[in-house]
């Protein structure tokens, strides 16, 4: 299972590797191995030291606060202190360094220099000037948050393939039946 990146910004990437999180939640970092294919899938690094079960449970830990701190900053409302208090800690740490190289841009890091990259993402989004764009994607199932980047601020769905089509599609059988049972009164 390749990792899905439609939210255009990495902390927001990683809040929603638990999909579906009101119906029957998947998860997608089960294993380390997970975690270090998400941090090369997202070009967050180039290469990774190999994820522990400590890194997992940290990355975990870190993805579930941002997406606390995401929701509480859609609705309104105040920060939860402790995801807080994880996500500036984790952005404490030292992050990931890119460096020159004779071939161009190369990332090498640790899970923690990872993360911490991952979560200084969160708090230039969460401070920044797209906080305005965040939305939810519309699809009831779905609870990715992403970046609204189009022209006239109208996307709904986190992706059309993903959920843009079911909807479009589901709507659309609704009508028809709809249409159906009007014609056959």
């Amino acid at each position: 299972m390749k990792h899905v990146f439609l939210c255009g910004n990495p902390a927001l990437d990683l809040a929603c590797t638990l999909r579906a999180r009101r119906t029957e939640r998947v998860e997608t970092l089960d294993v380390p191995d997970r975690l270090d294919a998400w941090y090369l899938e997202s070009g967050i690094v180039d290469a990774v030291t190999p994820c522990q079960e400590a890194d997992l449970a940290q990355a975990v830990a870190v993805r579930e606060a941002i997406y606390a701190l995401v929701t509480a900053r859609l609705a309104g409302d105040g920060y939860d202190d402790e995801a807080l208090a994880l996500v500036n800690d984790i952005a404490r740490r030292p992050s990931a360094a890119p460096r020159l190289t004779a071939k161009g841009r190369w990332v090498e890091a640790t899970p923690v220099q990872a993360l911490s990259t991952v979560a200084r993402h969160a708090i230039e989004l969460l401070s920044g000037p797209e906080v305005p764009l965040m939305k939810e994607c519309a699809n009831p199932e779905c609870t990715k948050i992403f970046i609204d980047r189009s022209r006239g601020g109208r996307r709904e769905w986190c992706g059309m393939e993903s959920c843009g089509n079911k909807i479009k599609a589901a709507a659309y059988r609704a009508r028809k039946k709809d249409a159906q049972a009007a014609g056959t009164r």
